[in-house]
Parts: structure tokens; sequence; C-alpha cells
């Protein structure tokens, strides 16, 4: 892990299992005290696993209903300052992805500023937002936010184009093919074959060249 903040040594497991017994103790009355408790403990960090605690914190089932609008300021501190894969995926994956869900054309909007910002995690949240969107996913949203990464060189950036459409291409196949196709000239070696590891799963679709 490239990160100058220590680490405690606690498995990913064991720091759950904690999180969950803790968190149960807490009552989380409103989105106000939701948002505070996750920042206290984000910015009061000293070790990496602690900020693992405000990600599951962000994350508890009794906090869906406060995932709005009012949310992104804070999803969007843990992105940037987290930057790095382990912080960034999750929250673009799963917050973002829910905010979406709730607030489609607020954070359309949101999404398509992020994918030109000068920010590359910025970057990355928004063309990985929909991870788990399956066919729900909004395609103009996704390929707009590729397209102004299509040239980067930066592999978090390549790594999350592929990742992006392979995902999609569970839910169809033959789509991300054909836009592997049209920007074949474009998208990096990388993205390419994470774009088609499942895709080509698939006999009857063409290989790509």
């Amino acid at each position: 892990m490239k990160t100058e903040m220590p680490f405690h040594g606690v498995t990913a497991d064991e720091m759950r299992a904690i999180a969950k017994r803790v968190f149960a103790e807490i009552e989380l009355r409103d989105a106000e005290t939701w948002r505070a408790l996750v920042l206290g403990i984000w910015r009061g960090s000293k070790f990496r696993e602690e900020w693992y605690c405000a990600v599951e914190l962000a994350a508890d089932r009794r906090a869906r209903d406060f995932h709005t609008l009012d949310a992104l300021p804070m999803f969007e501190e843990l992105i940037v300052a987290g930057a790095w894969w382990d912080i960034v995926d999750h929250v673009a994956g799963h917050r973002l992805g829910l905010l979406l869900e709730r607030e489609p054309k607020a954070m359309r909007k949101r999404m398509l500023a992020w994918s030109r910002d000068a920010n590359m995690w910025r970057r990355r949240s928004s063309i990985l937002c929909q991870l788990r969107c399956k066919e729900r996913t909004d395609l103009e949203l996704l390929y707009a936010c590729i397209e102004p990464s299509l040239d980067s060189k930066e592999f978090f950036l390549r790594k999350a184009i592929g990742w992006a459409l392979r995902q999609y291409a569970w839910t169809d196949a033959k789509e991300v093919v054909r836009y592997v196709r049209a920007n074949k000239t474009r998208l990096s070696g990388l993205s390419k074959r994470e774009a088609l590891k499942n895709a080509l799963g698939d006999g009857t679709i063409a290989s790509v060249p």
C-alpha cells in the first residue's frame, strides 16, 4: 500500500467486526449526526484502519436514508483526502452509486463535472460510480465520464475505464464490444483488456483486434 499513513495491522474482517460492535452502540439520530460522526473519525484518524472505520460508518445501513446531496461533500472529502484505491473505489462504487440512484439529475451534473476535474481521484470516481448499476446503468453518462480520460496515460484512470466497462459487460457484452471497437484507437491496451474480460467469455462474440 503506497501510503505514509501507518497501519495498526488489523485485518479487514477484524476491523469490520470491531466497527460493527462499536457503531451498534451509537444512535444515528439524523443525517447531521451521521455526517459529523463519520467526519469526526475521518479527520481524527492517525492510522489507516481508522479511516476504514469511517468508511464503514458511512456505509451503515441505518444511514441509507441520509444519502442525499447533502452527503456529497462528505464523500468528496473521503475521496480527495483518501487519494488511493482502497478508499476511493469503495466510496465511488457504493456511496456515489446510491446517491446517483436517489438524485439522478443533480448527481449526473456533478459526475460530469468530476470527469473533467484536475483531481485524478474525482475523475476515477465519476467513471466508477455506476459499477453496481447493472441494467440501470446510464450508458450516456458512463461514456461521457470516460471520454475526458480516454487519452490519459494515468494507470488508475485506464484501469477504471476497463473496470467500468467490464462490469457493464455482465449486462450487455455486445454493447461493450461495440464500444471498444468504436474507440479502439483511443482506448489503452489496459482498458481494452479489462473491458473485454467478461465480454469475450461468450464464444458467439467475435474478438476485437
